[in-house]
């Protein structure tokens, strides 16, 4: 039999209440940001929500984590010190972390995740991150299962790689086109999303190839179909990207997740979930349903590269629901299956390749009558990017988690005997004095008919050992009050029982070298962070693209090409055609003027992005 392992789901949240439905929804860890010097500032939650979220995730040992995982200005240091031991204390599992101050400060024994913005996508710096003192290293959404199966083998280090949720087309931490655009730097997190941005493509003429098209923005991460392979190449972590994104949102994409993961733990007993709990859904959920620009399951394999853009539109396109058959004077007639309702948001891409939309204000079947009538063609394809019904659905109480328990009765001189055990192991046992009177009737099912009675609490009984007790009458008072002193017992025992992850100690003496000169992009903000890297070996620290914006870097460097995107690939076509080549630089160029200037590293498949001088 193969080694059993402990795979997580790990969802987003951007608040307390969102967290919380992560966890009630299947989530076995739910990241947050912290209330600052997190990678998206709109998304910093207060030290007591987060304290409020981690408590009820705890019930579950579902972790929490923190993400601080920003750079640092020198001046910063003392607070983000100060902010981790507040979210040790109130409850944090981990804090996810770039700056490699955070290695040298006066920290919490709390775990220090390397986030993706390190730039993780080698065994070698999966290795050297370890020696750092760091727990588990987030790798680059860009690396194909067989990459993430050589780091894995190559590693003994826990690997989380996302599954879901929006791309962005840079490498992470290694975007400077905010900051060289409009002053706001991605990498301590305000980032103006460049990426979603309309450009004009130009070439080296300045001959317009394409006008107003978001030639930088990709379509939405969907791995759902891969997870499998995904566990077998070493992932420990699977984490779904979102902490914008509201409850609704996160409801449906971590049970979507869950039940994915649930199916393979049925088949595969060797993985193991990481939380507490049996799961109840009333809903079916669909990711389509949620807000996204399309699917790709992103290089998931070598060479899985084509159609991953999503030039046309960076909003949320939804669920294809079939075509315009006929249109009145104001209604329209839809064929296909789809049912509609009241509410509904449709949208549709015009002759431009625009995409447009409408609210439906009433339905009669297949007719729907539009708040306002579009201009629209018949035979146009529809898109649903808003489901009324299914938003009213996620609205109520749409699952329920419950930690499965055993029930043992007994006796002694002066009274009876309880026993309550949780699927985790852990269990309390109290003796409860009474007069033990005879019943006159067996009293199993009186008996268990309350100890049935869980109620609101987080368990659910799954069995009753009734043993002797049945000959005894107890008044139904009683037992209704032994039962909830038990499960406020059990739920104190778990708490006390929980394992809280620690600390590893970094060494310097690391086993891995790194470069003996560190450029921008090594983003070192602090002289705390140097002198980490001093330490390890490097002679010469460059300070950050925020501090000093070097001559002619690189602001984005990408998988994503714009050049294969035209069909003029030099890899898979043999080379690129004379009359592409002679025409480049391509340049993109937006609407105030600004330009970026397009290079390609066809031996890498790596198209890198320069500010035009």
């Amino acid at each position: 039999m193969n080694e059993r392992r402990v795979v997580e789901l790990l969802a987003p949240a951007r608040n307390a209440e969102c967290a919380m439905a992560a966890v009630d929804h299947g989530a076995d860890a739910v990241y947050m940001g912290a209330p600052q010097f997190g990678a998206r500032v709109e998304a910093g939650v207060k030290i007591e929500d987060f304290a409020r979220a981690a408590a009820y995730a705890h019930t579950y040992y579902v972790r929490v984590y923190a993400a601080m995982n920003t750079i640092l200005r020198d001046e910063e240091l003392e607070t983000a010190e100060k902010t981790a031991w507040q979210l040790y204390h109130a409850g944090a599992d981990a804090l996810i972390v770039q700056d490699m101050a955070f290695v040298s400060m006066n920290l919490p024994p709390i775990p220090l995740h390397a986030s993706t913005q390190t730039d993780v996508r080698t065994a070698e710096k999966v290795k050297w991150l370890k020696e750092m003192g760091f727990s588990r290293a987030v790798l680059a959404r860009e690396l194909t299962v067989e990459q993430i199966q050589q780091v894995h083998n190559a590693c003994d280090m826990p690997l989380e790689i996302f599954v879901h949720g929006a791309l962005c087309v840079s490498l992470s931490g290694c975007c400077y086109a905010s900051q060289h655009l409009f002053g706001r730097s991605a990498n301590q997190g305000r980032c103006a999303q460049v990426c979603r941005l309309p450009f004009d493509l130009e070439d080296a003429q300045g001959n317009r190839i394409l006008s107003e098209k978001h030639l930088l923005s990709l379509k939405d991460m969907n791995r759902s179909e891969h997870l499998e392979r995904l566990l077998d190449a070493g992932a420990t972590s699977l984490k779904i990207e979102g902490r914008l994104k509201d409850a609704d949102y996160v409801k449906n994409i971590t049970a979507f997740y869950r039940k994915r993961l649930d199916d393979i733990m049925k088949r595969r007993e060797e993985y193991v979930k990481a939380s507490s709990g049996n799961l109840k859904f009333g809903f079916s959920p669909s990711p389509e349903k949620s807000f996204n620009r399309g699917f790709t399951p992103y290089f998931v394999r070598p060479g899985q590269n084509a159609d991953i853009a999503s030039p046309h539109t960076p909003k949320a396109v939804g669920e294809e629901v079939g075509k315009v058959k006929q249109i009145g004077d104001n209604h329209i007639v839809v064929s296909g299956t789809s049912r509609f309702a009241n509410g509904d948001g449709l949208c549709f891409f015009d002759r431009q390749g625009t995409l447009k939309g409408f609210r439906v204000n009433r339905v009669e079947n297949n007719k729907i009558f539009p708040h306002k009538m579009p201009e629209l063609k018949q035979g146009i394809t529809l898109f649903r990017n808003y489901d009324k019904d299914f938003a009213d659905l996620l609205a109520r109480n749409t699952t329920e988690r419950k930690i499965p328990i055993v029930w043992t009765l007994g006796q002694y001189t002066e009274g009876l005997t309880i026993k309550v055990e949780d699927a985790d192991g852990v269990n309390v046992t109290c003796a409860f004095a009474c007069d033990k009177q005879t019943a006159h009737t067996d009293q199993t099912d009186v008996i268990c008919a309350q100890l049935m009675k869980t109620g609101a609490s987080n368990f659910q009984t799954k069995s009753i050992n009734v043993g002797p007790v049945n000959r005894f009458f107890v008044r139904l008072s009683d037992w209704a009050a032994w039962r909830r002193h038990m499960l406020e017992r059990l739920l104190v025992a778990r708490r006390i029982n929980r394992q809280i992850p620690l600390r590893r100690t970094p060494s310097f003496a690391t086993t891995v070298r790194i470069p003996e000169v560190l450029t921008y992009r090594a983003n070192v903000m602090n002289q705390k962070a140097a002198q980490v890297y001093r330490k390890c070996g490097a002679k010469i620290v460059e300070p950050a693209y925020e501090l000093k914006e070097p001559p002619d870097a690189v602001l984005m460097s990408c998988r994503h090409c714009v050049r294969r995107q035209l069909g003029r690939c030099g890899r898979l076509n043999g080379q690129a055609p004379k009359t592409a080549q002679q025409s480049e630089p391509l340049f993109l160029v937006l609407q105030n003027g600004r330009r970026l200037r397009l290079d390609f590293d066809c031996r890498k498949c790596m198209m890198n992005v320069y500010a035009d001088k």
